[in-house]
């Protein structure tokens, strides 16, 4: 091989390695482009968003369209056909308190439904399985028979034990009076109760507006409804009790509405200020968590002792954040090496790796390798398909840091010229061309086929062993 044979060889290693190389030093990564999600779109709980996560409500919104109905159909019936006559006959006073009212219970009820009512984050699978671990080792699951692990732990608050129970759906231990709720599927802080009227989760961030909205509500109904009845009452003294029902028919629905629902409204904004008034919710009320002696032994804990501080931290105290970030974009996962767009093995990413993928010999499995059909595993061994090798002797490489100088061989040796079948390589004749395995197009025709198919049947044992030895050296 003449001395200049060295640039063709260098020239096609060097766009072999553009084009298939997947090592990181050789190939830059292929980043993918992905578009910027919101944390809402992918929300794990069941809930609705609008107004790209400004909005939050639950998925069973039915009855909070029909609360809507209601209310905007009364007032609007009340505001239409009764506040003209009482504006003239009383006073203009009557619709402007009415508005007032009206503006404020719609105020708060769209602030109740749709706020956040306090959502728990979940625990991610790092998080999860941490705490699994803390468990275990809690439990002293290591030593000893398995035993499931508690699910409980127990923190004093102000003198009183209280529980905080696992939340499996979550992976978390839930705070002091969370609970998750099975409509929403989410752990609440602070857990009223799920209230379908207002389509949404009752818990820390929103009660405060949930009690505004039905005790305004409250005096809304009983306003409508004590001056729907001063209208009738007003006009049958003129043209007689049943002329008055049949000149003014909206006065009669607008007063069965209000009679009936009168009582829930007014019942449910007294029970809810005796829960402000002693610091509890309705899931511990319910559930008899706590009793409101302080004598007691299930005292509770929550209760600063006063009714009038009790109403303002429940009423006047600060809003939380929330800690769900439905509006934060979700971070892009790392980019990832892309893999080797033809299937094939590229060289090694050091130029050592090359040299010793290169430097020992390979039982072919073919008759006859293209270049095209080259595989080059970084770790050769038997069974493994090689090129056909390029008679002369191509220019030794510059550096060989990794390998000894038994291990290359500077000159090929040339085979021994047979008219008629295949050439074949004793263990000892067995070359190892270095830098790079030999089997690219190169400027020299003479090229030769190592161990081809149809004559590995006659190859005696002896040579496979040689070439073993050879390959471990």
């Amino acid at each position: 091989m003449p001395p200049g044979g060295g640039g063709p060889m260098k020239d096609c290693e060097y766009s072999q390695i553009s084009t298939h190389s997947s090592s990181p030093m050789e190939s830059p990564h292929k980043k993918k482009k992905i578009a910027a999600r919101r944390k809402w779109e992918v929300f794990p709980g069941r809930n609705k968003f609008f107004c790209n996560g400004r909005i939050m409500m639950a998925r069973q919104t039915g009855v909070f369209y029909l609360t809507l109905v209601l209310i905007l159909v009364t007032s609007g019936l009340f505001f239409a056909f009764d506040c003209p006559y009482l504006a003239v006959k009383i006073t203009p006073a009557i619709p402007v308190v009415g508005g007032i009212l009206f503006f404020f219970v719609m105020g708060t009820l769209l602030r109740t439904s749709f706020s956040d009512p306090g959502v728990l984050p979940r625990a991610t699978p790092d998080e999860a399985a941490d705490l699994e671990r803390q468990i275990d080792i809690t439990n002293g699951s290591s030593s000893g028979g398995y035993r499931p692990p508690p699910r409980t732990k127990e923190v004093i608050i102000n003198g009183q034990t209280v529980k905080l129970k696992y939340c499996f759906t979550c992976k978390i231990f839930r705070p002091p009076r969370a609970s998750h709720c099975s409509l929403c599927d989410n752990c609440v802080e602070r857990f009223d109760h799920h209230c379908p009227w207002v389509g949404n989760c009752v818990g820390k961030r929103n009660y405060r507006f949930f009690y505004m909205f039905i005790l305004s509500l409250s005096f809304l109904t009983v306003f409508i409804f004590a001056f729907v009845i001063t209208h009738v009452i007003l006009r049958s003294q003129q043209t007689g009790f049943l002329n008055a029902l049949k000149d003014s028919p909206a006065s009669v629905l607008e007063a069965v509405v209000c009679f009936f629902s009168v009582w829930s409204i007014v019942g449910l904004s007294g029970f809810h200020t005796y829960l402000i008034s002693s610091n509890q919710t309705t899931n511990e009320d319910i559930k008899g968590s706590w009793s409101n002696k302080r004598g007691k032994e299930n005292y509770n804990p929550y209760s600063y002792g006063n009714i009038f501080t009790n109403c303002c931290v429940a009423l006047c105290g600060p809003i939380s954040p929330s800690l769900i970030d439905r509006r934060g974009y979700i971070q892009p996962d790392t980019p990832q090496p892309a893999a080797p767009s033809n299937g094939m093995a590229a060289y090694g990413a050091t130029q050592s790796q090359s040299d010793m993928a290169a430097a020992t010999p390979l039982l072919q499995s073919e008759p006859s390798l293209t270049s095209d059909e080259l595989h080059l595993p970084g770790k050769p061994g038997l069974g493994t398909p090689c090129t056909s090798l390029t008679l002369g002797q191509p220019t030794p490489p510059s550096s060989m840091p990794n390998l000894s100088t038994e291990a290359v061989l500077t000159d090929i040796l040339p085979l021994k010229e047979e008219h008629m079948g295949h050439q074949f390589l004793t263990p000892e004749e067995a070359p190892s061309p270095p830098r790079m395995l030999a089997g690219s197009p190169l400027a020299h025709s003479r090229t030769m086929h190592v161990l081809g198919l149809a004559s590995q049947d006659s190859l005696h044992e002896d040579s496979v062993r040689g070439l073993v030895k050879l390959s471990s050296v």
